[in-house]
C-alpha cells in the first residue's frame, strides 16, 4: 500500500499521535483519475474549516503539494489523506506540536452497476446522530456513531443506511449524503447540529442552482421523506445512487436524480 507521512514514504505512525488516542484530526476521502485528486478545491476548503474549528495550525499550500504528488504516483484509485494533531502526552490538553499529515493510497470500490442504475435500498439504522454543532459537518476522525450505525446490518441487499438525529430528523446516509425530491425541489438536510457535509452534496447543490433547478437545505422530518417523490444519496467516490426503497416505501427513478447523476459523474470523470 502506497503510504506517506509528513511528505515522506512511511509504514508505521507514532504510538503518541492525537488521532489515535483521541480522533484528533480530520480526514478527506478523494477519488484518483489519470493522477489528479477529484473535487480538490472542495476538499481542501472543507479541510481548512476543520481546521479552524479545531484549531489545527495547517499549511495548506503544503497539504495541496503533497496531496498532488502523492496522486501522481498513485495514478488511480483512492487517496485517504488524514490530518492529526500530532503527538501528544498523556492528558486532553493540545500539545504544541504542527499537525501530522497522512497520505494512504487503495483501489476504487468495486460498487454494483445495479446501485447507480436500478437504485439502492436503505437500511433503517437504530443508531442516532448525537447534536455538537462545534464539530457538525465536519470529517474529524471520531466516526463511532458511522461504526455503530453499519455494524446494524449484514444484508448485502441494502447498500447504505438511514441515520437520523436524537430528535428523528433525517441526516444523511452511513456515508452518503441524502437529497429528496419533492415538488420539483432538492432538498438536504441542514448540517449545523449533526452530519457531514460532503464536497459532493456541495457540488450538487451549486450546479442545480447554476442549472435552475431549486435547491432547498432544511430540517426533514421522517414523514417528508416517506413522502418524497425522488430520493437518492450521493458521496465523492460513486457520484449518486437513486434510493428505489425504504421502510416498505418504494420509488422510481426520478428525472432530477438522473440529471443530478449525470452532472455528478461529469465531475467525477473529469
Amino acid at each position: 500500500m502506497l503510504a506517506w507521512v509528513d511528505g515522506l514514504p512511511a509504514g508505521s505512525l507514532s504510538l503518541k499521535d492525537r488521532g489515535l488516542a483521541y480522533g484528533d484530526g480530520l480526514f478527506e476521502t478523494i477519488a484518483v483519475r489519470g493522477g489528479r485528486p477529484g473535487l480538490l478545491e472542495r476538499h481542501l476548503a472543507r479541510l481548512a474549516e476543520g481546521a479552524r474549528r479545531l484549531s489545527l495550525e495547517l499549511d495548506l499550500h503544503l497539504v495541496r503539494e503533497e496531496l498532488l504528488a502523492f496522486c501522481a504516483q498513485q495514478g488511480e484509485g483512492v487517496a485517504k489523506l488524514l490530518v492529526t494533531r500530532g503527538d501528544g502526552l498523556r492528558g486532553y490538553a493540545p500539545p504544541s506540536t504542527p499537525p501530522r499529515r497522512i497520505l494512504m493510497g487503495s483501489a476504487h470500490p468495486a460498487y454494483p452497476e445495479a446501485n447507480a442504475q436500478q437504485g439502492v435500498e436503505l437500511f433503517p439504522c437504530a443508531t442516532r446522530l448525537a447534536e455538537q454543532p462545534l464539530l457538525a459537518g465536519l470529517k474529524h476522525l471520531n466516526r463511532l456513531e458511522q461504526v455503530l450505525a453499519r455494524a446494524e446490518w449484514q444484508d448485502a441487499r441494502f447498500a447504505e443506511g438511514l441515520m437520523r438525529d436524537v430528535s428523528g430528523r433525517v441526516i444523511e446516509g452511513v456515508f452518503s449524503n441524502l437529497f429528496l425530491v419533492s415538488g420539483g425541489v432538492v432538498i438536504t438536510a441542514d448540517l449545523t447540529r449533526s452530519g457531514v457535509a460532503g464536497v459532493m452534496r456541495a457540488e450538487l447543490l451549486e450546479q442545480a442552482s447554476a442549472q435552475g433547478i431549486a435547491t432547498r437545505v432544511r430540517d426533514i422530518e421522517y414523514e417528508e421523506l416517506l413522502g418524497a417523490d425522488e430520493v437518492f444519496l450521493c458521496n465523492s467516490l460513486y457520484g449518486v445512487w437513486p434510493v428505489r426503497a425504504f421502510a416498505g416505501r418504494d420509488w422510481s427513478v426520478g428525472p432530477l436524480t438522473r440529471k443530478l447523476q449525470a452532472l455528478a459523474r461529469a465531475l467525477l470523470d473529469c
